[in-house]
């Protein structure tokens, strides 16, 4: 681990080196955030029905109402009514921050069959070309995967790359959330893989989920694996830049002010996804105890108390993750700021042993995933430190150990 240095001349090499990196990646990746990204017309036309709309001679509240005054509104409406806004406005109250949780998985699940049956109709349309068939395909059967029992899809947007969000045990019992932020290269058809599954959300916050149950049995707790922000592609300018970053920081905020009860909330932030949570530490509801990042490029501040957050603030890096050869700098929109485990910018430091490479933190049988489990179910007192003394453990105390309301 090297110390953070703010010398002029180091600051001027590391911005030669960002440039020549980006124009690297420009030239083997192309200009990523110049592509035309599709508009979200499926879910704009949800929304759009439900402006128009009326319940029990009432008109439909508007979508950008805060989470509390759309709770409100469900709250009022009977069982009946509810059940008839998610199969009339599948998408919209799928996607709605402050609608009942387990509406929007009934309301998820009409809008994924009714996409499921859009991309059988694309994979035998004659006039699309073997990739698009293809790709068809490949979305056909996410949106099987998705819909098999069990699964509790808590956000769904099927136009572009799409997004995602499934939870992992019960929001409205657990004792304490915990919200798996990944990378780069997240879309709906990355959400899960059948190899090196531990490197998709799907993967991550199951082995989460599981690895906290077995950390500390008598705390109920729930995982989000959160892919519902659009995230760069590949290594160009949308993962040089905050732009994509800042939009997810919204997304991500206002996730978290919609989550039911007032329990603990975690967020475990991989590579670019700590850079969406950097950007979001200040403005997230106090309810978020934790902020942990692993394999970051920087989370856009030079420390940590520069994310002017009450949360604990952790770090870890494995030895061979190539993400420490990324200058930690940010110059001109380029870059993301000081290294997140240097001993300058102050959070705490852990342990990543046994990780292997850039993606893999949330492996089973690893130390890193043993210190998120220990973070989410709030035995912080017995988290792993990297190196040979116990600073990331300093001033935690008895009633920090029981986390915070």
């Amino acid at each position: 681990m090297t110390s953070f240095d703010t010398s002029p001349q180091l600051n001027v090499w590391r911005a030669l080196l960002a440039l020549a990196v980006v124009f690297v990646m420009l030239a083997t990746t192309g200009w990523t955030a110049l592509r035309n990204h599709r508009e979200t017309t499926a879910l704009q036309a949800s929304v759009t029905a439900w402006e128009h709309g009326r319940v029990g001679g009432r008109r439909l509240p508007d979508t950008g109402t805060g989470p509390v005054r759309l709770a409100r509104f469900f709250a009022s409406l009977t069982a009946a009514q509810r059940s008839a806004l998610a199969r009339r406005y599948p998408l919209a109250v799928g996607n709605m921050n402050g609608a009942p949780v387990a509406l929007r998985y009934r309301a998820n699940r009409t809008a994924l069959a009714t996409a499921r049956k859009q991309e059988r109709r694309r994979l035998h349309d004659s006039r699309l070309s073997p990739a698009g068939q293809q790709e068809a395909a490949a979305r056909m059967h996410r949106y099987e995967q998705l819909l098999r029992p069990g699964r509790h899809v808590l956000a769904f947007d099927p136009d572009g790359a799409g997004r995602v969000a499934e939870v992992f045990g019960s929001l409205n019992r657990a004792d304490r959330v915990s919200v798996v932020v990944p990378g780069s290269d997240t879309d709906l058809l990355t959400f899960q893989r059948a190899e090196r599954g531990y490197a998709a959300p799907v993967g991550m916050a199951r082995a989460l989920y599981r690895a906290e149950r077995a950390a500390r049995p008598a705390t109920r707790t729930a995982v989000i694996a959160w892919a519902d922000y659009t995230a760069p592609s590949g290594l160009g300018v949308d993962a040089a830049t905050a732009t994509l970053a800042a939009q997810g920081a919204d997304r991500l905020d206002a996730l978290v002010r919609a989550l039911p009860g007032r329990t603990p909330v975690s967020l475990f932030c991989h590579s670019y996804g700590s850079v969406v949570c950097g950007l979001a530490a200040r403005s997230l509801p106090g309810r978020v105890a934790d902020v942990a990042v692993a394999g970051s490029p920087g989370m856009r501040v030079e420390t940590a108390a520069g994310l002017r957050t009450p949360a604990r603030v952790w770090a870890m890096r494995d030895a061979d993750d190539w993400i420490q050869d990324v200058p930690n700098l940010e110059w001109g929109g380029l870059g993301h700021g000081a290294d997140p485990v240097s001993a300058a910018f102050g959070a705490r430091v852990l342990s990543a042993r046994g990780a292997q490479g850039h993606s893999g933190y949330f492996a089973p049988g690893t130390e890193s995933l043993a210190n998120f489990a220990r973070i989410g179910v709030g035995a912080y007192r017995s988290v792993d430190c990297a190196g040979q003394d116990d600073g990331c453990r300093a001033g935690l105390s008895a009633a920090g150990e029981a986390g915070r309301a």
